[in-house]
């Protein structure tokens, strides 16, 4: 039987209950972070009759090593993360969520796990966002991933440099999903500091509320969604940038 670390660990839940939704979200913490953290993201999104879920992680880290290591130095932590993911989205569309009504975003770690369960798991979602973050393995994994994501938005966050995870993988990672059929991928303005990171320590690179500000960028007639060198969202400007993830998760 599978290790499974996480997969006892609290979901916590805001908004409509998902049968009553007209979408729901998925959103994943970083390293050193909680549920509670990446869930306070969801008001700030002000995203009317979404549903939103946020995992917790067992001892708040999804996987041991970078997620540039090799994949086995992250097991078995890293398969329970991507089972925990499957079993919420396995979840929703039992309660009659379709999968184009089903979004998911994540953070640092949470970006990792965003990108690779969409990978080996392609359907047409509601939209895919990796915030700071990319798919796992050390350069030169191959990314032999089948399927399709059949148009699903996806909106790539990053500032470049970025001390855990190299600009190269964040682009990588936007080819890999624009080949798997996403539209959107990566918009990424080059800066000195890092603006989506909370933190320049390792084990606490997603410990705080991941907190950044967003442009929105037209691509493929979707948003894709990049750090602009600020570090707050809040108030009506930084609202209206998320106008193209409500319209797409709200559109019903």
């Amino acid at each position: 039987m599978p290790d499974d670390t996480h997969a006892t660990q609290q979901i916590l839940t805001s908004g409509p209950p998902p049968k009553d939704a007209d979408a729901a979200i998925i959103l994943l913490h970083g390293r050193g972070g909680t549920a509670t953290s990446i869930l306070s993201l969801y008001s700030k999104m002000q995203l009317a009759n979404i549903a939103a879920l946020a995992p917790q992680a067992a001892d708040n880290s999804w996987y041991p090593q970078s997620f540039l290591a090799p994949i086995e130095a992250n097991q078995p932590k890293l398969d329970s993360a991507l089972r925990r993911i499957d079993t919420l989205v396995a979840d929703l569309l039992a309660r009659g969520v379709t999968s184009d009504r089903i979004a998911i975003l994540g953070f640092s770690q949470g970006a990792c796990l965003t990108s690779e369960y969409t990978a080996r798991h392609p359907r047409r979602y509601g939209a895919i966002m990796p915030l700071t973050g990319g798919l796992v393995g050390p350069p030169g994994t191959p990314r032999r991933y089948t399927g399709s994501l059949e148009g699903t938005p996806v909106f790539m966050g990053t500032s470049d440099p970025d001390a855990h995870v190299p600009f190269e993988r964040v682009q990588e990672t936007a080819d890999v999903l624009e080949k798997l059929g996403g539209v959107g991928g990566m918009r990424a303005r080059r800066r000195s500091t890092n603006a989506c990171s909370d933190d320049s320590q390792p084990a606490n690179h997603g410990s705080r509320s991941p907190s950044f500000a967003v442009t929105a960028f037209r691509s493929k007639g979707m948003g894709s969604l990049v750090c602009a060198g600020r570090t707050t969202v809040s108030g009506a400007s930084s609202r209206s940038r998320f106008k193209d993830v409500k319209r797409i998760l709200a559109r019903g």
